[in-house]
């Protein structure tokens, strides 16, 4: 029988032939993903940034999991998102981490990764 315990496995062995019980404990790696995510009012200030940029409704949702493509934003729509995160959170973004923000999330989590380094 193979049971899980804390991150171990364990195993028992019950022969027949002979008298004695045998556990081997061994550990398994964790599949843990650990994320710093942004948080919940950076997530929403992003999300007021692109509504106004590319003049969405207030019935379009915006969620962190929205793609700026998505949304309709334009490589030009998605420079001036750039500009409007780094004026409203006193940020720099480097070309190359602006060429990697695709959603909404990415985005926040950029901008808390900056905010944390200053």
């Amino acid at each position: 029988a193979t049971t899980r315990a804390s991150g171990l496995k364990l195993a028992s062995f019950v022969n027949q032939e002979r008298n004695n019980l045998s556990f081997r404990l061994r550990p398994v790696p964790a599949r843990l993903r650990i994320s710093c995510a942004a948080k919940p009012e950076t997530v929403d200030k992003v999300c007021e940034i692109a509504r106004k940029q590319l003049a969405l409704s207030s019935d379009e949702p915006v969620t962190g999991a929205s793609k700026f493509s998505d949304l309709g934003a334009d490589s030009l729509d998605a420079v001036e998102i750039v500009m409007g995160i780094e004026e409203e959170f006193g940020v720099t973004i480097k070309e190359d981490n602006a060429q990697n923000i695709t959603t909404v999330q990415d985005a926040a989590d950029l901008i808390e990764k900056l905010c944390r380094a200053k």
